[in-house]
């Protein structure tokens, strides 16, 4: 990035990213909201619970706790989206504020500089970002326990081995990492 010329193609992805992670932090606001309006109408779902039939008691306290805990989640992942936000949009000021490659007062390693620190902040952002989707995730599971102790393990058991094989095991991580070489992507025919 710090020897080209033209760095459209930068401020695009750093846009994507922006705007990626505003969509999130949105929906983090949305869910929160949601969240409110359970507390809100409790003595509704208590009632609905109980016409169910379903075997289960809840009790009001139990219930506006588990709320409660689905809000702390999703105001944490808020907070992770709207910092990675900050972060991406102070790693698009770095980007703007790197040296052309003609510019006589800066050289190479001033170049080079410039563009490591806008890549390290775009790393921590994208880290926060991260987080915030993992509270995400994580709240799909927590929603189990409004069913119970079973349903809450089986939910989060889950989501964690779903997570550990698209962290560790997945062939996005294996596209990612390694190039493939001229016959292996010629013999799978999938991507």
């Amino acid at each position: 990035m710090a020897e080209r010329e033209v760095r459209i193609m930068d401020a695009g992805i750093l846009s994507g990213l922006q705007n990626g992670t505003a969509f999130f932090a949105s929906a983090s606001l949305l869910a929160m909201g949601g969240c409110f309006a359970l507390l809100d109408g409790t003595d509704l779902v208590l009632r609905i619970i109980a016409d169910l039939k379903l075997g289960m008691v809840v009790t009001r306290t139990e219930w506006e706790v588990k709320v409660i805990g689905l809000i702390a989640i999703c105001a944490y992942a808020l907070f992770k989206f709207g910092w990675s936000y900050r972060l991406f949009n102070y790693c698009s000021i770095l980007v703007g504020a790197v040296p052309e490659r003609d510019d006589p007062k800066s050289d190479s390693e001033t170049r080079k500089n410039a563009a490591e620190r806008a890549a390290r902040l775009n790393v921590i952002a994208g880290h926060h970002f991260n987080l915030g989707l993992r509270a995400f995730f994580f709240s799909v599971a927590y929603i189990g326990w409004f069913g119970g102790p079973y349903l809450f393990v089986g939910s989060t058991t889950l989501v964690t081995l779903t997570l550990v094989r698209r962290q560790f095991f997945s062939r996005s991580l294996k596209t990612v990492s390694v190039l493939p070489s001229s016959s292996s992507t010629h013999s799978s025919g999938t991507v």
